[in-house]
């Protein structure tokens, strides 16, 4: 099944196609967007970053429909990425995603969140989202706050910044379809 287009209200997400390394490229290597990322993102991002991610890892994996990626765009500028939103098919890890600065801290990625957290529950149909997350991303655990997510374990995690003390978030799909029934629980 072809991965469809998002909306929000102020974002298209767009699946992920190779010729967006051009434009991400440019904006995922800054120490402020993958400090908080796996230590698998390589510091310093090297020059073809993107095209190698994009090429070898995430356009396979969604081809093989393991792992879903979505490009953020402004709804009025649908040529511009902002950033990547990714569900996938990993235990203890089935969303991440990162957003360039100039986009941040305006509830962007928390709509963006709504949205692929409804693809997952209501059109994949999986029974339980995980999210790892460092203990000092504050930011991204607002987002689980926001979303009724619980925390549900704790430990350590190596990210590109070091080895820090982490968190898994957790939201089952009767949690999120009794939210989307009763749209008082304040998620955007």
């Amino acid at each position: 099944m072809p991965l469809p287009t998002l909306s929000t209200a102020r974002l298209k997400l767009v699946p992920l196609q190779l010729a967006d390394a051009e434009q991400i490229q440019p904006l995922f290597a800054h120490w402020e967007v993958v400090r908080y990322l796996n230590s698998q993102v390589p510091w310093p991002y090297p020059a073809d970053g993107a095209l190698s991610y994009l090429r070898d890892v995430a356009l396979p994996a969604m081809a093989a429909g393991s792992e879903w990626h979505w490009t953020l765009r402004p709804a009025d500028d649908r040529e511009r990425i902002i950033g990547v939103v990714s569900l996938m098919d990993t235990p203890g890890n089935n969303r991440g995603f990162w957003l360039a600065p100039a986009w941040q801290r305006q509830g962007l990625m928390g709509e963006a969140c709504v949205a692929v957290n409804r693809y997952w529950f209501e059109v994949l149909k999986r029974p339980l989202m995980r999210v790892p997350k460092a203990v000092a991303n504050v930011a991204s655990q607002r987002i689980s706050e926001r979303e009724g997510m619980r925390l549900v374990e704790t430990g350590e995690s190596d990210y590109v910044c070091g080895r820090l003390p982490s968190q898994i978030w957790e939201l089952s799909r009767e949690e999120w379809l009794s939210q989307q029934a009763c749209p008082l629980t304040g998620l955007i």
